[in-house]
This record gives C-alpha cells, structure tokens and sequence, in this order.
C-alpha cells in the first residue's frame, strides 16, 4: 500500500477553474474507487477502517468537491450541479473509469454522476442514500441536530452524530464512540471546517433532491450499472425504505441491512462492510 487513512497528503487538482483537495492511497493498480461524503462532511469524516479495509486491494480516492473544506469556489444548491464537478474531478485525475462510494448526500450525487456520465462508472456503492423523490425523514429533531455546530470544530457535536448516526441501543452507541476516536486518528494536514455556505447549499440540494417531479423514480431504471445499497436496519436521516426502493428500481442493485443500526450502518460494522464490499467489488 501507498500511504494509509492517517497518512496519506493532501494534494491539489486543477481542473475546469477549481483547485479540488485529495487524497490518494491504498494500491496503485486496479479500478480506483471515490468516496463521496455525507452533509458537511469531509475527508476526515470517513473511518479508517472502511478506507483502509478497501484500500488493501484497490486504490482509494477521496475528495472534497466544490466549496467543501479546502477546495475553493461556491458549493452549489443542486445534486446535480455536484455531480458535474465531481465528474470534472474525475477526469482531471486522468481516469478513465471508477467505482464510486456515495454516502448519504454524497449517494444522491453518485446517483447523478452515474446517470450523466455512465461510461465513466464500472460499479456503485450507495449507502445510507435514497433516490430522488424518496421519502423524508418524519424525525422532528433531525433537521435540527444537522445543522447543530460546535463553535471549536465547525461540525455537529458528538451527542448530535450519535443520536443521527447511530441507533439508541447501548451497543450501536458504543461502536459511535469507538468511530469518533477513528475518526478523530488524523491529527496532521486536517481538512479545515466546511463553511456556513457549504452548508446552506447542501441542505437545499436536499431538498431539491427530494422533490417529485413527473414520473416519480422513473430515471433509476437508467442506472444499469451494477449496485450495492448498504444501509441500516433504522435510518432516522434517510428512512431505510429509501434503500429498498432502490434496491428495487435499479436494475441490477442489491441490498444489504445491517441489525440495530442507522444511518453509519458502515461505521458501526466496518469490518463486515469492508468484507461485503469487496465481495461486491470483485466479483
């Protein structure tokens, strides 16, 4: 492996204008795959176990798209428009062909990149994610907890990830702690908080995300691209209903629910996703 989670460097792409901010590890042969984030996140948002499990066979790209952390420019209001940039990204690396891991938002806008650059995508990975018009959240306190920011870091504060994140068991608590140091390992080249742009923006990419328009799911069959849908067995962010619609609309998708688990599923159970997605990617 070429550097890890921790120490992999920052580096900079120009591409279309906009100076994007990654990081690349893990093999230097086979099909890269790029991780796209959730709401406000960064690179330093993921689990070194997941990046680092995946990274032992494949190489590993993350990134922070347009407006996000330390890539410059305004963050745009649609998925859409984000997945354009993100499709800018991919062809300023030179690659000719990627898995894509979307979380969350980050599913909505792998969806997008998918559907508009289809030649560019080998396989999808969407976890935690819904499709377009899919069903909110009937959650009251979740609009809340999201946009909730600790005034020293520029994110939520643990409570408010634990409660989104995470199940209310003792058990699925314990494993959101045991992420949070994870993901806290990375100590040097940290991604700077996202702005309050950034956030403004995404939440109305949502909710533009969410709204019905003509035939209501009718553009997943046009994924033809084989999926992976990952999610818990209690979403409270995006209702767990949501993957199974898209479990059940994209063509060639299957669906994975992981017990007493919400919206980081992944991040509770890394080694058993590491394992799923392996599987899923290599065969």
């Amino acid at each position: 492996m070429t550097c890890t989670h921790v120490s992999a460097p920052t580096r900079f792409l120009e591409a279309n204008g906009i100076r994007f901010a990654y990081r690349r590890f893990g093999m230097k042969t086979g099909t890269p795959l790029v991780f796209m984030q959730h709401f406000r996140g960064g690179m330093d948002h993921w689990d070194p176990a997941v990046t680092d499990g995946l990274a032992s066979n494949r190489p590993i790209i993350l990134f922070n798209n347009v407006g996000v952390a330390n890539t410059n420019g305004e963050t745009p209001n649609t998925v859409d428009v984000m997945a354009r940039h993100a499709a800018q990204f991919v062809n300023g690396l030179g690659l000719r062909q990627v898995d894509l891991l979307g979380f969350s938002i980050g599913g909505y806008v792998a969806q997008s990149f998918a559907l508009q650059h289809p030649d560019l995508v080998r396989k999808l990975i969407l976890v935690g994610t819904g499709p377009r018009g899919g069903e909110p959240s009937k959650d009251v306190s979740v609009s809340h907890f999201a946009v909730s920011t600790d005034t020293r870091t520029g994110e939520g504060p643990l409570e408010a990830f634990l409660y989104l994140f995470f199940s209310p068991s003792a058990r699925s608590q314990a494993a959101g702690k045991a992420f949070w140091k994870r993901r806290h390992a990375r100590e040097n080249d940290v991604d700077p908080p996202s702005s309050a742009q950034t956030m403004r923006a995404q939440l109305a990419a949502a909710q533009d995300w969410r709204r019905v328009n003509g035939e209501r799911y009718a553009e997943l069959k046009h994924i033809g691209h084989r999926t992976l849908i990952v999610n818990g067995s209690n979403d409270i962010m995006v209702p767990t209903i949501n993957s199974f619609t898209l479990s059940q609309r994209i063509p060639n998708a299957q669906l994975i629910l992981y017990p007493d688990s919400g919206h980081a599923s992944h991040f509770q159970y890394p080694e058993l996703f590491v394992s799923d997605a392996r599987t899923f990617l290599e065969s």
